[in-house]
């Protein structure tokens, strides 16, 4: 495996090798995400030593396997379109943020607003989510297999969640068109979710998402939809002020 230890990567040019380790001892974060963007597609990518380190993997387009190995900060793979990224460790708030195709896998735990945003791919925390986990959800897929915080699918308005544990006060609150599957309790619905009767479709979508993750403690069979009344998509201010 060919080791990218240098403070410049102005110098490097295209970067054609299929290993490449990237470490953040050496490397600064913009100095990592250039190397990134250089690198072909199909090449596989570790880095070292994150620490903590925001905004790692971010802005990328093209099908790179990236493994983050350790504890890593904000932001991390977001905006991106292609990239399947491995995090062998803990991550900060909005990770997989304003995602649009790709994997952003975390095997440890995540805090806040966890896939906010994200237009397409898939978000997967093997550990627990806290606030907000899929807030403006907007196509893609977000699964957790521990606990979420509060107000999590806040404002989804399309695509799904996955909800390993339980989950938070309001969840779903203000949903458009995403749906949320939930193996554990639910503390608080949000407004306008409701919970709804589990149709074929929806346990077949599930038993794909485990298989996807590996949250083999799921039972497709099992887990509660949550889902929009659909009662706020409509608003007459002549009506008392009642949606």
């Amino acid at each position: 495996m060919a080791a990218l230890a240098t403070s410049s990567t102005q110098e490097l040019g295209p970067i054609t090798g299929t290993s490449v380790i990237l470490d953040c001892e050496e490397l600064s974060t913009r100095e990592i995400n250039d190397a990134l963007r250089g690198l072909e597609a199909g090449s596989h990518v570790t880095i070292v030593h994150p620490s903590g380190r925001h905004n790692l993997a971010v802005g990328l387009f093209e099908h790179l396997d990236i493994v983050i190995d350790g504890h890593a900060g904000y932001f991390i793979g977001g905006l991106g379109a292609g990239p399947d990224i491995t995090v062998n460790g803990f991550v900060g708030w909005s990770v997989g943020e304003n995602l649009m195709s790709g994997t952003v896998r975390v095997r440890g735990g995540a805090s806040a607003c966890a896939g906010a945003s994200s237009h397409g791919g898939t978000v997967i925390v093997h550990g627990s989510a806290s606030s907000r986990a899929g807030i403006s959800l907007k196509g893609g897929t977000v699964a957790v297999g521990g606990d979420v915080g509060h107000m999590s699918g806040f404002m989804a308005q399309a695509g799904t969640m996955l909800i390993g544990g339980d989950a938070g006060n309001a969840l779903g609150d203000s949903l458009y068109e995403a749906v949320i599957y939930v193996a554990g309790e639910i503390a608080s619905l949000g407004s306008d979710a409701r919970i709804e009767d589990l149709t074929q479709d929806d346990v077949d979508t599930v038993r794909r998402l485990v298989e996807l993750t590996g949250f083999d403690h799921i039972s497709p069979e099992d887990v509660k939809r949550v889902a929009s009344a659909k009662q706020l998509y409509n608003f007459d201010a002549l009506k008392g002020q009642e949606y």
